[in-house]
């Protein structure tokens, strides 16, 4: 299996394949985030901040954009180790958001005020792998069977 980290989608297969309705019901987007060493903001501005930094500031910003969309954070979480398997690089930390449904997620990426935050996104990421999932209902804790009943109603 190879792995490739982006930032942005770049395959065009892979962009007309997410802009497609998707599974029903709420999807949760796992992401697992690998951070520049110092941020690297496209405009050229001066910063002393880390890739870490940058991306925290975005990472703020989207949790409080989410429920605009009728999603929500779940879970973020440092990567400390590996314990089966092989990769080159670890990732460096793993994000999950909620969204109702994946036209909803589109519709946030393409928003002005996402746009807008993402700037901090970009200066901070070296890449990234987003992996859009849907619980296993025999398989599903209660408690997370609450929060796609949330999402998926939009409360």
């Amino acid at each position: 299996m190879q792995v490739h980290n982006d930032v942005y989608p770049a395959d065009p297969a892979q962009l007309q394949a997410l802009m497609e309705k998707g599974p029903s019901g709420p999807i949760f987007m796992v992401n697992l985030l690998k951070f520049k060493d110092k941020a690297e903001y496209e405009d050229g501005r001066a910063t002393n901040l880390s890739g870490r930094e940058a991306y925290n500031i975005y990472g703020r910003a989207v949790t409080a954009l989410l429920p605009t969309f009728g999603g929500r954070a779940v879970f973020a979480a440092d990567v400390t180790f590996l314990s089966l398997g092989r990769v080159e690089e670890l990732w460096d930390e793993i994000a999950i958001a909620a969204y109702p449904e994946r036209g909803a997620m589109v519709r946030m990426s393409m928003s002005p005020e996402w746009r807008e935050m993402s700037v901090h996104r970009t200066a901070g990421l070296k890449g990234q792998l987003n992996i859009e999932s849907v619980l296993t209902p025999d398989m599903t804790p209660d408690w997370l069977a609450r929060i796609a009943a949330e999402v998926g109603s939009g409360s």
